[in-house]
């Protein structure tokens, strides 16, 4: 079965509701028919995705379809006093999130009954203040600001600082969120956020160059300058981290580096050249990978024999 198949799937959409798929004359069998064959994704109860459309999509844009799956089996508008907050109004303000699953978080003015939302849905109950909702894609989700917060009160140290840095690099207002810090005192979470807050820095440019910035500093291992340029023959370049006196630099190797902006191909032969050049000049390189996060006493042993030969 296809997407050309008789009593096809309505054209110019890719995201429908039970009732539409209904209205198009595919009864609940053939809906069942559909998705075994992979021409549809059920995303939550009784709302579903083109099958293609899906898999073609990256794994933060797959997050985002889920919310709005959500939105759209609930005909949420933003006068409905629905909002989209915690880390779903992460994603949609596209901050970087690590290790978090996919449950719609919503925030409404009244404790919501247990059944009025799906497994999938977490409510919280709270009087949002005037200026802390905004419409992104469309849709009502807390302000950056609140949802920074929200979310570092719910998530671990690590996770916090992922956000933290990513959010303060796309402009969130570090006095601001100091504020709403300080009015938190004594609450669950409160120091995951305000550690967050003091550590971050809003040069790191991914998930991965957080947390190993955070290893080194969790390690005592001699701090690195973040984002140091560099002349060479070949021009200016940048490192992730470097130990400048040293000539030693610690490239983290995320596969965002190489997969979202260019070609592979093109950008892994500007990556070596770039380091040929630099190590012309005397410097040499450590390169870490994800797995390398998770095995600390063999990232301590790479690091500080490094330190010492560059020393």
């Amino acid at each position: 079965m296809t997407d050309t198949a008789p009593r096809g799937l309505p054209p110019g959409m890719d995201l429908w509701r039970t009732s539409q798929l209904n209205d198009a004359g595919i009864n609940a069998r053939a809906i069942a028919a559909l998705v075994r064959h992979g021409v549809l994704v059920r995303l939550r109860r009784g709302c579903y995705i083109r099958g293609r459309t899906w898999a073609g999509q990256k794994p933060s844009v797959r997050s985002r379809q889920l919310i709005a799956a959500h939105a759209h089996g609930t005909l949420t508008t933003s006068g409905g006093g629905l909002v989209y907050s915690h880390t779903s109004a992460a994603r949609l303000h596209r901050l970087f999130l690590w290790d978090v699953d996919d449950r719609v978080h919503i925030t409404q003015k009244k404790t919501p009954s247990p059944i009025s939302h799906g497994r999938d849905v977490v409510a919280h109950s709270r009087m949002l203040e005037e200026g802390e909702v905004v419409l992104v894609d469309g849709l009502p989700c807390t302000s950056l600001e609140r949802t920074v917060v929200d979310c570092c009160l719910m998530l671990d140290f690590r996770q916090s600082l992922v956000l933290m840095d990513h959010a303060l690099r796309i402009g969130a207002d570090a006095t601001r969120l100091a504020q709403l810090c300080a009015a938190l005192r004594g609450r669950n979470g409160v120091l995951s956020l305000r550690r967050a807050l003091q550590d971050a820095d809003p040069r790191s440019e991914s998930p991965g160059e957080t947390l190993a910035r955070e290893l080194l500093l969790r390690l005592r291992i001699e701090t690195p300058e973040l984002q140091v340029k560099v002349r060479t023959v070949e021009g200016r370049h940048r490192l992730d981290f470097a130990w400048r006196d040293k000539k030693l630099a610690l490239e983290f190797d995320g596969r965002v580096k190489y997969f979202d902006y260019a070609p592979t191909e093109e950008v892994i032969f500007q990556e070596r050249q770039r380091e040929k050049a630099l190590m012309e000049d005397g410097w040499t390189f450590i390169r870490i990978k994800w797995r390398d996060l998770f095995q600390e006493q063999e990232f301590k042993i790479r690091v500080l024999r490094a330190l010492r030969a560059a020393g």
